[in-house]
């Protein structure tokens, strides 16, 4: 299964890549030499050029099921599809632009999954008070009294932060009504002071039940989640499994995520009791990690039965 060249079953990030290979064109024919069919397109600070992509999938027959959506907002140097929740108009309208965009390419590319990734909190005082705690974290280690603040500080995000998940909400609405042939997941938020925390993310997959809104596991973010204080793996599959339509596979550690997997500490034996067998199963490390990390990842998933 990890012999270059020999197909595997999952899919692999461009982000594994980073700014290693340039174009996409290389990016597919690297992963194909490493024995995927499968590439997800992912986020990078220096997104590759596109050029050559239709030729490198005639070639290779690689096809890409995912996207996840991103880009630099010009006007403030955020991800624009992170302000879906934005209570200011134009920033909410520069979101929605963003991700019409990306749909438009994903039909180009023959892409139908689209991964909507967790907004921000915009009160000010919550996103100084969730700088603080890491900081303080970073300093200090997580004591049980931190571990503490930092389980209050997401409950606090949670009731203070109503009327931007409500506004989410209408985004997505707005998107799956103009897009119904698009499936859209949303994946939790990576950081404390994101919106899609635990109950978030239950009151947006409840709300849009109707709309097909879809869930996307990300198992490294969650766990680091879970060494605060934050609901487990477990929680988050028991609660969302069902509605699971992808899987970012990765490893991680109390503060490191995105490891080749078998490096940490993710309970890769429960994530298996719980993904639906027609998932999208992503292998996603850091690109710091490099061709051998990336075929362990797989040797290691295969022989977890995964």
């Amino acid at each position: 299964m990890t012999t270059p060249g020999i197909p595997n079953e999952y899919s692999l990030s461009t982000t594994c890549f980073g700014t290693r290979l340039p174009t996409i064109q290389d990016q597919i024919f690297a992963a194909v030499g490493m024995g995927f069919r499968r590439v997800e397109l992912g986020l990078c600070e220096s997104p590759p050029s596109m050029e050559g992509l239709e030729d490198s999938k005639r070639e290779t027959a690689v096809s890409i099921p995912s996207m996840m959506a991103g880009c630099r907002d010009p006007m403030n140097g955020s991800m624009a599809v992170e302000r879906l929740g934005s209570l200011h108009r134009e920033e909410c309208e520069r979101g929605l632009n963003s991700i019409r965009r990306h749909v438009r390419l994903a039909n180009a590319w023959g892409c139908n999954t689209v991964v909507v990734r967790g907004n921000k909190v915009e009160l000010p005082s919550l996103k100084a008070e969730a700088e603080e705690l890491i900081e303080e974290r970073e300093e200090n280690g997580l004591e049980p009294e931190l571990k503490e603040r930092f389980v209050a500080y997401v409950q606090r995000v949670q009731e203070s932060s109503q009327a931007q998940i409500e506004q989410f909400c209408r985004s997505l609405h707005i998107l799956t009504s103009e897009m119904p042939d698009t499936i859209f997941a949303i994946e939790p938020g990576r950081d404390i002071d994101d919106l899609l925390s635990f109950e978030a993310t239950r009151w947006v997959l409840d709300d849009l039940k109707k709309r097909e809104i879809h869930y996307w596991h990300d198992v490294g973010p969650i766990h680091l989640r879970q060494t605060l204080g934050l609901p487990h793996q477990g929680e988050w599959l028991d609660s969302f499994g069902s509605r699971m339509v992808g899987i970012h596979l990765q490893d991680a550690a109390a503060n490191e995520a995105e490891m080749p997997v078998g490096l940490g500490e993710v309970d890769f034996k429960l994530l298996k009791e719980y993904v639906p067998k027609n998932a999208e199963r992503v292998v996603q490390i850091d690109s710091t990690h490099g061709r051998a990390e990336i075929l362990t990842s797989v040797r290691a998933l295969v022989d977890l039965g995964f």
